[in-house]
């Protein structure tokens, strides 16, 4: 079976590493802050100017006051810094980054990202996934492997305005963990109960396939 959103946050939470500073985009990435594993010092930035992010908080530990970069209320971790967003942008263009997870609309198969806009509906501006694609040592995508209508999100090509170029370097999806390659999509991980051809036949590129694939380990 599909993963939801929260299984895909799960299998995500495994490429952490101890000692990390992590940004978490907007969607299925902030849900990663959830699974961290156990003993594990990974510390989480958001733009708007947060270092030290805790989990979710329950309802009754809302406090307004503290929010991510998605107007989201999180909670923060004893250490845990505030600062304006000029320092937080500076975080990240300096490359203090070491992973940043991000939600997209379409992937090609050069690595590619457009993840910000879409055509006929109003937008704000892009936030700081820009920045963040340019700048982050690693960068792994969250997302559903096709749209509401079953049209495959990893395309030869992308079609909409283009975030970041031959930037990412692992996706998870909720049939699939891909890596990109210097020859396009590559499978490394299936969905547990989801077959190699549902996969394939999923995604609008080419999909290099070798050997038995594994199932993931959620």
């Amino acid at each position: 079976m599909a993963l939801d959103k929260n299984g895909i946050a799960k299998r995500i939470a495994q490429e952490l590493r101890d000692g990390y500073y992590v940004n978490l985009g907007i969607g299925i990435p902030t849900l990663v802050a959830n699974y961290i594993p156990e003993g594990m010092d990974v510390t989480l930035q958001s733009e708007n100017g947060l270092l030290g992010i805790g989990p979710f908080p329950e309802k009754d530990k809302v406090d307004a006051d503290l929010i991510n970069a998605g107007k989201q209320t999180v909670t923060y971790l004893p250490g845990a810094a505030f600062f304006d967003s000029a320092a937080s942008f500076a975080m990240i263009r300096g490359g203090h980054i070491d992973l940043t997870v991000l939600g997209a609309f379409e992937i090609s198969e050069q690595g590619d990202i457009a993840s910000w806009k879409v055509p006929g509906k109003l937008v704000k501006g892009m936030g700081g996934a820009m920045d963040l694609v340019a700048a982050a040592k690693n960068i792994i995508v969250a997302l559903m492997h096709t749209d509401k209508e079953g049209n495959s999100k990893l395309l030869k090509k992308c079609t909409l305005p283009l975030t970041g170029v031959k930037c990412v370097k692992r996706i998870v999806t909720d049939l699939a963990v891909i890596d990109i390659t210097p020859a396009g999509f590559k499978l490394i991980e299936r969905a547990p109960g989801v077959s190699v051809e549902q996969i394939v036949s999923a995604t609008e590129a080419h999909l290099i396939v070798e050997g038995d694939i594994p199932e993931m380990k959620i």
